[in-house]
Formats: structure tokens, C-alpha cells, sequence
């Protein structure tokens, strides 16, 4: 039987109770961290890099506009706004605006935070807009009109909830929501699809799709592809299955691939990019395979694969885009990455792409799958600022947008090592080195969910850490997808270990190789990252000289009760079935704090409104530790969601606090 929690109470997110506790929490850390010279030269510098007007404004095409969401000083919330590809070649485009996002909030008096608009197609004169009060998960819906620039009176509009949304034509869409007692999974997330026809009470929509109470998610979405059309519904078992089907007149038709591979329809082809090993017509195809088949003939029973990307040891596919004729392969070798050209003719001719740096990242950010083989193409790298590049597949490409540098990198150096994991597994990591040595070391990873973490430009990072004699280092550790699904999968529940020992082995290399001391090695992680950063305060004490803690799990004993968490048991285990509990509770921070121990300063930082990770984590974790007599630190943002910042004040103000922290802790 586990023993009663005594902090239980600061889990109830806005109760008087807790709001006090955090009140008096805040009014502490930021008595002691905001009132010097250095905080304020922390946030102003900062703030000129979230606001610069001279940033690059990403663009994405949706018809004959690209548009763009942009936040500044003069902006805080936001400005949803569009321009012809002419005008953006200008130094400062003639934007459109469709909305105000900051207007909109001062005439509603609603804390409004722009969480996206989904544009119907092909048209492209209707959008669903999200909106978030303070920054949650949870959304609003309104339907727009951007040609009017106002919302649709009489149009679609969802009350607030973690809905799911998309058109099917001008007068019905797809929605899942909150439509009362049992229509969302225990992770909170819709349960039912409903088709829903415009001038229609929401009660009436027509039901379409029923996953499962312990599923994480239903789904539909239509393709409008002209001579393409096609409806599909599903769900989610867990975090990496998947049960899709498609609509036909004569009933639901199971799309049978294998539940953890990824798949994707584009007019006639079906790509299917495996999670796991499958034999398929007496064929093996390992873990991270994407392969081609011609969608009609695959659910009439063809078999016949077209093996477009195979991983090996070193080399993972990390994403793929449609142009018009081709598709366009992302891939990492060794966490650099390599762009590829495939047309499906020929036998799928394969080519390379001009990529970007060496130590750096090149990423499609957008591509037009309807009409042409145009691309928007992103290079950076650490001490490289960002280049937007617009070509057409086969052509000429040309410089769009250049980023000035943010910081004087002049005489950094960029370099990749590989730690020994406590298996012997190689870990690879990065380490970005200002011109004089001797400053402390921030060390940062995540660890989890398949997510890759690649070596691209921050000028925040730079201004705050490198430019002032700081070493930045980046570890690429398991449980990511640095290396393919395998080097998530390899730690997933039972192996989580895994994660854990690859960063501590970092953490030693970088001191063994003379790169930097315990006592000057600080580290910070968020979410996923911030589990990392709990275990290595309970676990590894003895690595750091201090610890940053954002948005974290850490009571991983109740973490699956708490919003989100149930969705990520199959990433963690379930903790009340005890055998899985046995290996969760080895390494789970909340129940592995105990005084006496020499950990080092740490700050947690959380937002009261993030409802993806419980800000209880983080409240109880603090709490435990200063009843067992530890000086731990605490700030939590009253607003900005799973981020923990709504609008670049609030991100200005995270970013000074973590840097004030490290810069005061580590011994130089």
C-alpha cells in the first residue's frame, strides 16, 4: 500500500490553498533572483531577441498567400497575417492582417493565446481558429472568414475543450470534443468523431467514429486532393498505435498495416514507416523502413513494397514531404542531416538535395503537394544564424530570408564526441565552445518520445550563455529518435534506465575529456527533459553544480491520474500494475528525495496553466524538499501552458531566471 501523500493538497491546480503556496514560492525566488544588474541585462537582452523586427518571418503557403503568425513588443499575442510570395522578396512585405490577436483579447477581456487555424481547401476563404485562455491545450474553436477579416457569426464555434477539429467541405466538419459523460478517453482527449453540418445544433451531429475509453485520442480528416477525395477515422491505443480506417459508402475499411507503423496517403500512394520489425510476403523489413505501396491495389490485397529509405547503424530516416511529383526525404546520420529527392518514376529515382552545414540542421518547412514542386527550406546551425531558402525540385534556390547573427560567435568552435553509456552503448552529444575556455557548462537533453534534438541556432542560448563565456552542450541520449525508432524503443518502460545512464555518461565524458568540472557543469530540461533533470537530482547528485527543472513529471507514482499522463503509459508503464511499478519506482523523483543527501541548487519552474504536465509535479517535488530542509528555488508562470509563456515577456522572463540561476550557481 503506497504511503499517503501529505502534499496530495497542491495538486488541486487553482485552489486558494495552493495559489497561496505558489504566491509565497514565487515572491521568494524572484525577491532573490531579479533584483540585480544581471537578471535585468538577462531579460532586456533577450527580449530584443524575441522581438527583433529583422527576425525571419516563417511563412507557409496555403493558395496563392503565404501566411504568418507573429509576436513582438508592439504584439504580445499576436498578429495572424498573409502576403504574396512578390512582396515577402521585399525587405519589409506588405502584410495582411486576418486578426488581432491582441486586439481580440482587450474587446473580450479574455486572456487570449493563438494556438492555430485550420483553412479549407481549396478555396482557402474559411478557417477554425484556435484559441486558448492563457495558453492551455484546451481550445475555443471560431470559424473565420478571411476574406471579411471577422469571425462567422452564425458559424462552427466549440466551447472550451482538447478538441479536434478539420473541414470537410464549406457546410460539415469533423469534431471531437467534449460532447458530455463519455465522450473523452481517460487522458482526456476526445473519444467520439461527429460529423457536424452547419446551422445544426452540435447535438445533433451524426456520430462517425468510437474509440475506446482507455484509448488516447479519436480522429478524422478529410483529404480534398482533387480526384483524390478521401475520409479517415480512427484512434489511438497508446501514444504509438494506431487503428486507422477508411470511410466508404459501404462501411469502414481497416487500413492493415501494423498498429505502431506511421502511415500517410498522397493521392495514389500509401507510405507506411515502421515502428518495429514486420514480415510482410515473406519479406523482413526492420525498424524504421519506409516503404511505398499504390494505395488502391494495397487494400484491394497487393503487397507489393517499394523500399524507399533503409536505416542503418548510423543513419535514420527523421522526416519525408510531398511536393506535386516528388518526395522529399529528411535524413540523420550520426544527427546531421542529409535531404534526398525521390520521383515516383523510374522506380522511384533517388537524388541528393543541397542541404546545410556540416554541424547543422537543414529542415523542409513547407512544400505546396497540391500544385507544384516548390519548397521552403530552413538551414541553421549553433553559431550559424538561420537562412529561408524558396526552390522548386530540380531548379534554382534562392535565398528568401537571412537571420543577422544574434550573438558574436567569432572563434566559437562546434564540436561531436561520443560518451560510453554504462552498456557501451556510443552516445553521441555536441559541444559548442565560446573562444576562451573556463566558463561553466550548461548540458541539456530529452530523452523521450521519439523526439530528435538537433544542433540549430538559438539567439536566446547565445546571448545569455555563449557570448558570456558559457560551454553549451547538446546530448542526442536514448529514448529519442536520433538514431530511429530502436533507439527509442530500446528504452521505453523497463529499459527507461537507459535514458538515464546515457546522460550521466555525457555528464562524466565532458568532465574525463577536461571540457569542463562538477562544480561548473549545470543542466536544465523540460517536460520529458524535466523527469531527466529529476532523476539526475535524486540519482546522480554527485555530476552537477546545479539543476534547472521545467514543466516536469516527477511523482510518476500518480503521474498516469494526472490530465495528460494516461496517454504516456506506454512510454513510462502503468505504475499500478506492481511489476511495472517495481522499475518505475527505482527511478521516480518524488518517491527518491530523501534528506541528508548532497544534491545540488536547484530551481523548478512550471505553469498553473499547463494541462498537458500537472503543475503538481513540480509544487509537491518543492514542498518535499523543503520539508526535508533543502534551499530549493520555485517559480511558477500563472500563465503560458505547457511552454510555461504565453507571449515573449513571459518567455524573456523563463529564460532570465534559468540563466540568473546557472550563471549564480556554478563556481568559475
Amino acid at each position: 500500500m503506497a504511503e499517503e501523500d501529505p502534499f496530495l493538497w497542491l495538486e488541486d491546480v487553482t485552489g486558494e490553498a495552493a495559489l497561496d503556496w505558489v504566491r509565497l514560492r514565487n515572491a521568494e525566488t524572484l525577491e532573490e533572483m531579479t533584483g540585480s544588474e544581471s537578471f535585468e541585462r538577462f531579460h532586456t537582452e533577450i527580449r530584443q531577441v524575441l522581438d527583433a523586427d529583422d527576425r525571419i518571418a516563417y511563412i507557409r503557403r496555403r493558395g496563392e498567400y503565404f501566411y504568418n503568425f507573429w509576436q513582438d513588443a508592439k504584439n504580445p499575442r499576436g498578429l495572424w497575417r498573409r502576403t504574396t510570395l512578390e512582396s515577402y522578396r521585399e525587405d519589409r512585405p506588405n502584410w495582411d492582417v486576418l486578426l488581432d490577436v491582441d486586439a481580440l483579447a482587450e474587446a473580450e477581456g479574455e486572456n487570449w493565446v493563438w494556438q492555430g487555424a485550420s483553412v479549407l481547401r481549396p478555396g482557402y476563404r474559411r478557417g477554425l481558429i484556435e484559441l486558448s485562455r492563457g495558453g492551455a491545450d484546451a481550445t475555443v474553436v471560431r470559424e473565420f472568414d478571411l476574406d471579411q477579416r471577422e469571425f462567422v457569426e452564425d458559424g462552427f464555434r466549440l466551447p472550451e475543450a482538447k478538441s479536434r477539429v478539420g473541414w470537410i467541405n464549406e457546410n460539415l466538419i469533423y469534431v471531437g470534443t467534449d460532447f458530455g459523460e463519455g465522450s473523452l478517453t481517460t487522458s482526456g482527449y476526445p473519444r467520439v468523431i461527429k460529423e457536424w453540418r452547419r446551422g445544426t445544433p452540435l447535438a445533433k451531429a451524426t456520430m462517425v467514429y468510437e474509440g475506446k475509453p482507455e484509448h488516447v485520442t479519436a480522429f478524422g480528416f478529410h483529404d480534398s486532393t482533387p480526384g483524390f477525395e478521401r475520409d479517415f477515422v480512427g484512434s489511438s491505443p497508446d501514444f504509438y498505435r494506431v487503428e486507422k480506417y477508411l470511410r466508404t459508402q459501404d462501411g469502414l475499411v481497416h487500413l492493415d498495416v501494423p498498429e505502431d507503423a506511421q502511415t500517410s496517403v498522397h493521392r495514389e500512394w500509401l507510405l507506411i514507416r515502421t515502428r518495429s520489425p514486420w514480415t510482410v510476403s515473406e519479406r523482413d523489413y526492420d525498424a524504421g523502413t519506409l516503404l511505398a505501396a499504390r494505395f488502391d491495389d494495397y487494400l484491394a490485397g497487393s503487397r507489393e513494397l517499394t523500399v524507399l529509405f533503409e536505416p542503418d547503424a548510423r543513419t535514420s530516416l527523421l522526416d519525408y514531404d510531398w511536393t506535386r511529383h516528388h518526395l522529399l526525404l529528411t535524413t540523420l546520420s550520426d544527427v546531421r542531416t542529409e535531404l534526398h529527392v525521390l520521383t515516383p518514376a523510374e522506380g522511384w529515382r533517388r537524388e541528393p538535395m543541397p542541404a546545410g552545414p556540416e554541424l547543422g540542421i537543414a529542415q523542409i518547412l513547407d512544400t505546396d503537394p497540391d500544385e507544384s514542386d516548390e519548397y521552403l527550406l530552413s538551414t541553421s546551425g549553433f553559431t550559424e544564424p538561420p537562412t529561408l531558402k524558396y526552390g522548386h525540385v530540380g531548379g534554382a534556390v534562392e535565398v528568401l530570408k537571412q537571420s543577422p547573427e544574434r550573438f558574436d560567435a567569432e572563434g566559437m568552435t562546434v564540436d561531436q564526441y561520443f560518451a560510453t553509456s554504462l552498456d557501451g552503448t556510443a552516445i553521441p552529444y555536441f559541444v559548442v565552445r565560446p573562444k576562451a575556455a573556463g566558463g561553466p557548462t550548461m548540458l541539456t537533453g530529452y530523452g523521450g518520445f521519439e523526439v530528435s534534438r538537433l544542433p540549430d541556432y538559438s539567439g536566446v542560448l547565445g546571448r545569455g550563455w555563449l557570448a558570456r563565456g558559457g560551454t553549451y552542450v547538446l546530448a542526442n541520449i536514448r529514448g529519442g529518435g536520433e538514431y530511429g525508432p530502436s533507439w527509442h524503443t530500446t528504452a521505453m518502460k523497463e529499459n527507461r534506465h537507459l535514458v538515464y545512464e546515457d546522460f550521466a555518461a555525457v555528464a562524466r565524458d565532458l568532465v574525463d575529456r577536461g571540457i569542463t568540472t562538477r562544480e561548473k557543469l549545470g543542466t536544465h530540461g523540460g517536460s520529458n527533459g524535466g523527469l531527466l533533470m529529476g532523476v539526475m537530482l535524486t540519482r546522480y547528485p554527485e555530476l552537477f553544480g546545479a539543476i534547472v527543472c521545467q514543466v516536469p513529471l516527477l511523482d510518476m507514482r500518480r503521474y498516469h491520474l494526472l490530465l495528460a499522463g494516461a496517454s504516456w503509459m506506454a512510454e513510462y508503464g502503468d505504475p499500478d500494475d506492481p511489476a511495472q511499478w517495481e522499475y518505475i519506482g527505482e527511478y521516480s523523483p518524488y518517491q527518491n528525495v530523501h534528506s541528508g543527501r548532497d544534491y545540488p541548487p536547484t530551481l523548478f519552474m512550471t505553469s498553473t496553466r499547463d494541462d498537458r504536465v500537472h503543475p503538481g509535479h513540480a509544487r509537491k517535488m518543492v514542498a518535499k524538499m523543503r520539508e526535508q530542509g533543502y534551499g530549493v528555488r520555485y517559480h511558477e508562470n500563472i500563465e503560458g501552458g505547457h511552454g510555461a509563456a504565453a507571449d515573449n515577456e513571459q518567455l524573456a522572463r523563463k529564460w532570465a531566471l534559468l540563466f540568473e540561476f546557472l550563471w549564480s550557481q556554478l563556481k568559475y
